[in-house]
């Protein structure tokens, strides 16, 4: 699960932050595969509105660039009106699976308490250490573990590669938490017939968070759509996308 900073903004406020980044529990930003034999490098762009299609004054931008040997940094830049995000994972990309090596998180904004979030995985020694809200940590790693930017990399590419069903066991600070997805068949998004709709399979919770994906761009994530307890509905569209070198 993203972390981001709930206690310090204004009521409302961190619902936007959240759904701004894509970031929030669960909100996967395209990652392109080319099956199990490699990953595509992109970069993709997207803009945010809430209810009404009121523009947000923020973007998000992530990309996926190879760096050799089947090493891979996976990265987000978030500039917003409520805060800026430095987000990023260095990984190894073996037999159509993520292998996260070194995750940082930074968050800084404007009456915002700065924020960080570090884990580095050590598979040998079956171990990984890190720092969360000014604490040191040391867990001991599960086979197939995640980190939180990794495990959407991974989501997009079991979606790409006909799974319906997802669960993955994600390291957020200390703890290791369950995350579920389920695609729930065709449907459209922005005006686009024959993208595939998923969501984030919450227990006892009234938000809804629902994902449109184009198999005619790689799966790529075209839409979003957040629904808050209340009714509040925020919207998050791609705006550009560069696929491959």
């Amino acid at each position: 699960m993203m972390p981001f900073p709930s206690r310090f903004l204004a009521p409302g406020q961190h619902i936007l932050l959240t759904f701004l980044l894509v970031l929030g529990p669960g909100f996967p930003v395209a990652a392109l595969a080319a099956g199990d034999a490699g990953l595509t490098p992109f970069e993709a762009s997207y803009s945010a509105s809430v209810d009404k299609g009121v523009s947000l004054n923020g973007s998000a931008t992530r990309s996926l660039v190879p760096h050799g040997n089947g090493i891979w940094l996976y990265r987000t830049d978030v500039d917003s009106f409520i805060a800026d995000i430095d987000e990023s994972l260095i990984l190894e990309w073996r037999n159509g699976k993520v292998i996260p090596i070194r995750y940082r998180y930074r968050l800084s904004g404007f009456l915002i308490s700065d924020r960080t979030e570090t884990i580095d995985f050590d598979w040998e020694a079956g171990i990984a250490t890190g720092q969360y809200r000014g604490k040191a940590f040391e867990v001991t790693l599960e086979d197939g573990v995640l980190d939180p930017l990794g495990y959407q990399l991974q989501l997009h590419q079991d979606i790409k590669n006909g799974k319906r069903t997802m669960e993955y066991r994600v390291l957020d600070g200390a703890d290791i938490e369950t995350e579920r997805f389920e695609v729930l068949g065709e449907g459209s998004a922005s005006g686009q017939a024959d993208t595939l709709k998923a969501e984030k399979v919450r227990e006892n919770s009234k938000r809804e968070t629902l994902m449109w994906f184009d198999p005619q761009r790689h799966y790529l994530l075209v839409r979003l759509l957040q629904v808050e307890p209340d009714g509040s509905r925020y919207e998050l569209t791609l705006k550009q996308a560069e696929i491959g070198n």
